[in-house]
């Protein structure tokens, strides 16, 4: 598995997010910049997150994810 295919993937189920992922193979490090879910509680934003990647986790394609979330203000911050 490739970081632009879960890029592409979760924003196409994310509308309005920004999603910057590192890594390949089966590990990836994933920037949510997203007004909406960072309004969300932190079980609820990888709730959101997982929910959209459980198949391909049950199928071994993804291994680990590690997640950050940013609204568009702290990510323009950083950058």
């Amino acid at each position: 598995m490739q970081a632009n295919e879960v890029k592409s993937f979760l924003e196409g189920k994310l509308p309005g997010a920004q999603v910057e992922v590192e890594g390949e193979g089966c590990n990836f490090q994933l920037n949510v910049i997203s007004d909406e879910l960072v309004a969300l509680s932190p079980v609820k934003r990888q709730q959101s997150i997982y929910a959209h990647l459980n198949p391909w986790i049950a199928d071994g394609s993804i291994h680990a994810i590690t997640m950050k979330f940013f609204s568009r203000a702290a990510w323009a911050e950083r950058t």
